[in-house]
């Protein structure tokens, strides 16, 4: 296949640029075989794609037989498509190059997107609607949000095409890939697309129905996306989470994609959430943990973990169930140090935001263990300070400080003798998340967050979800980022002298090593 250029006319509204004019100086020009694009410095490449892209289909859907513009030496049609595909695979790979640049490539979107969307229409072969497809998919990918003013037409289009390809998975997993990138250049405006969008998570989604087997993994794709951008939630896409049972009993490879899902839906709207679903949730967790790996359940302890975030009152209620296994998981001393610090995690979130729930959780273990609560507590307490250095995540490190933190002031002597253990733990947590000013000399807890911090975003950074604003909410709620342990220690040891008096005090802190003590002190220093 070969082309040659010819000059533009006058009143044409695209001109080349000037650093291709000499591929079109006059009807003599040599011929250039489209593999040359493949072989130009990435500048000169997407210059000459895009120019190429544009002069070819304007003329092939706008100007038929001007050869003003461009002279193709092909004599059937079907060549002359073959063309429009092959100058689409071109600039696929000009979009995928690693040193691609979307500013330079912006001036062009518009033109660029109706052309190919005008080819998808045309073209009626399913391979190659699904070429097309994967090239718009591609573009949308690159430009993200700039594409939102010109995807209008695709977003008509695409349900007609759906319901056209019902025989077609593969071009129906080709439209789901385009959806996947239409709802992440959309952002919150991807809601108006939930008539036709919950529609295909759902079918997509649904085990019962035949083609989920070519749909599934896409499917779940979009469904995350969805609600990674969603605004609010509607009952449309909650009634979408029946279908979510069935896809944890197959234990395949996409639950990690599914426990997103699900940590999406508590970010969402933890409390509508959980009240329709917590219930079945935590059945299917049960049957999980019985059978799934060691890092399957690490991931169903996340999404345990996340809900007490999110929820700290509804929370343990609906999880209530699980709790009881993560509790001797830390008694028995759980070998595997990622599950320990998980179960520490999940522990630490009831022992400080929900105490009443954690007695009334001590009361049914130490039925269960037969042992007084007292006698429980401290063997909890001991484990938990003998396998603190499982929990590598200053986050919850530092939670653990808090947790344990949250036992004082108390006269329970059982708590009394784990003091030392307690107080080794807060002063490892301020060597993990305090910080120095050199100026002052002044100790500060880097973890502490404030309304006023707005992350920045630079040009190569994508800009956050409606899910990453809904985190960072979350963290200005959660006393991992809004209690300063400093403080906290403070309170907590001024609490507990004024409840045991100076004498008694003292005789407690001699119960801990000297070093510990000066650290303390330094840490303290000022208040």
């Amino acid at each position: 296949m070969r082309i040659c250029f010819l000059p533009p006319p006058s009143s044409s509204v695209f001109s080349p640029p000037s650093s291709l004019t000499h591929l079109a100086a006059s009807p003599t020009s040599p011929c250039f075989p489209i593999s040359l694009l493949l072989n130009l410095t990435f500048p000169s490449c997407i210059t000459f794609a895009l120019f190429f892209l544009f002069t070819h289909l304007w003329q092939i859907i706008f100007l038929p037989g001007n050869t003003h513009w461009i002279k193709i030496s092909l004599g059937k049609s079907c060549e002359t498509k073959r063309v429009r595909i092959e100058t689409a695979t071109t600039l696929k790979l000009t979009v995928d190059d690693f040193e691609f640049r979307t500013d330079q490539f912006l001036p062009y979107l518009e033109t660029m997107f109706t052309l190919l969307f005008q080819l998808l229409q045309q073209v009626t072969e399913c391979d190659t609607k699904m070429h097309v497809l994967h090239v718009l998919s591609c573009v949308i990918e690159r430009v993200n949000m700039q594409i939102r003013p010109y995807v209008g037409c695709l977003v008509q289009y695409l349900p007609l095409l759906w319901k056209q390809s019902e025989e077609h998975n593969m071009l129906r997993c080709a439209i789901l890939t385009t959806l996947i990138h239409l709802v992440q250049g959309l952002g919150a405006d991807s809601k108006n697309l939930y008539p036709f969008l919950l529609p295909v998570i759902q079918l997509s989604t649904d085990v019962s129905q035949p083609p989920h087997v070519y749909l599934l993994e896409d499917g779940l794709e979009l469904w995350l996306v969805t609600l990674e951008n969603s605004p609010c939630v509607t009952p449309e896409l909650l009634r979408i989470f029946q279908n979510m049972s069935p896809l944890l009993e197959l234990s395949s490879e996409n639950l990690r994609t599914c426990f997103k899902i699900i940590n999406g839906y508590i970010f969402l709207s933890s409390t509508e959430f959980l009240q329709t679903y917590a219930v079945g949730l935590c059945q299917s967790f049960c049957e999980l943990l019985k059978e799934i790996t060691t890092e399957g359940q690490v991931q169903v302890l996340k999404v345990v973990e996340n809900a007490l975030k999110v929820n700290p009152v509804l929370g343990p209620q609906m999880f209530q169930p699980i709790l009881p296994c993560v509790f001797r998981g830390i008694i028995e001393g759980e070998r595997y140090p990622v599950v320990m610090s998980t179960y520490l995690g999940v522990m630490g979130r009831v022992l400080l935001q929900n105490t009443s729930f954690f007695s009334s959780l001590l009361t049914e273990m130490a039925h269960k263990f037969n042992q007084e609560m007292d006698q429980l507590l401290g063997n909890m307490i001991e484990m938990w300070v003998d396998r603190m250095d499982n929990i590598t995540q200053p986050e919850r490190r530092k939670l653990s400080a808090l947790a344990l933190l949250s036992l004082l002031p108390s006269d329970n002597s059982v708590i009394q003798d784990k003091f030392c253990g307690i107080i080794n733990i807060s002063v490892e947590g301020l060597h993990d998340v305090m910080t120095e000013d050199p100026e002052t000399g002044t100790y500060k807890d880097c973890m502490l967050m404030s309304h006023l911090e707005e992350p920045k975003v630079t040009e190569d950074e994508e800009p956050p979800t409606e899910q990453d604003k809904r985190k960072k909410m979350l963290a200005l709620k959660d006393p991992v980022h809004t209690v300063s342990l400093q403080q906290f220690i403070y309170e907590k040891l001024k609490a507990q002298q004024e409840l045991l008096g100076e004498q008694g005090f003292q005789s407690l802190m001699e119960t801990v090593d000297t070093e510990i003590v000066t650290q303390l002190q330094e840490f303290l220093h000022g208040f």
